[in-house]
């Protein structure tokens, strides 16, 4: 049975299936369409025709705009009907014609977004795909399968992740990239094939990190580049860093991966 609290504000051109589950605050504009399963915390707007399925748990403040599609069935050929969901944080803003779908029991089973986080027109979050808190991802750009995307990423318009490919906090892809390896945290990816060019500097600005970090991380980029042996060897000398940054790069890329990496150029 359909729950609706007092406050909730249903367009009566809105379809609302039995099952549904709406917080107070909620509203719902006209021809939006809400699944038997879905779950809307307080003050969440579904725009007009806006379709939100499956089984779709988005957070407080949140808003769905006009003909996105989000917790539809994943885009995978493996894919028999399991009962699979999607998880999306509070405030996240999901502008016109984004999709976003449910995970594969194959990577899991969850695709997660992050607190808010900005899905701009046209963009795409597939399967399995986890992605942090405070991500942009760009007009149009495409974030593959069982894809890692850490807090405070930019993706770039047009840009497109490879699936598996883990994009480290703070990084920026520049528009129309095809990054197909991982990108270190606050690192800067552009050109057609997801060059790794330089730091993410305004990103680290814009956030506050301190001169001294900067510095380090700079010094880190160039150790990565230059330094002797391999490029494991080279982040594991940097672990024991006094910045607490490149620390962070250097966990990052000790740690788990399904691709190999993007070094510096």
């Amino acid at each position: 049975m359909s729950t609706f609290h007092p406050q909730v504000m249903i367009h009566p051109l809105a379809v609302v299936e039995e099952g549904a589950r709406l917080a107070p605050g909620c509203r719902i504009g006209p021809f939006a369409v809400i699944g038997p399963e879905v779950v809307l915390d307080e003050s969440v707007e579904v725009k007009s025709h806006a379709i939100i399925t499956g089984d779709t748990h988005i957070g407080a403040g949140s808003t769905v705009f006009p003909f996105a599609v989000v917790g539809e069935v994943p885009q995978d050929l493996k894919f028999a009907g399991e009962h699979t969901s999607l998880r999306i944080g509070a405030r996240v803003r999901i502008r016109e014609h984004v999709t976003v779908n449910t995970g594969t029991t194959g990577g899991g089973g969850v695709t997660r977004v992050g607190d808010d986080c900005l899905l701009m027109a046209g963009c795409h979050i597939a399967h399995d795909a986890q992605v942090g808190a405070r991500v942009v991802v760009v007009n149009c750009a495409a974030v593959a399968g069982h894809c890692v995307i850490g807090d405070d990423a930019i993706i770039g318009g047009l840009a497109g992740i490879h699936q598996f490919v883990r994009v480290g906090h703070g990084a920026m892809i520049g528009a129309l990239a095809m990054v197909a390896h991982d990108v270190i945290p606050y690192g800067l990816v552009q050109g057609p094939r997801g060059t790794l060019d330089a730091l993410n500097l305004v990103g680290l600005k814009r956030r506050g990190a301190a001169r001294a970090d900067i510095t380090a991380l700079h010094a880190a980029f160039d150790a990565l580049r230059d330094g002797d042996g391999s490029f494991r060897s080279r982040a594991e000398a940097l672990a024991d860093s006094d910045s607490a940054l490149v620390r962070d790069v250097a966990a990052f890329i000790l740690g788990p991966s399904e691709r190999q990496f993007l070094t510096p150029a």
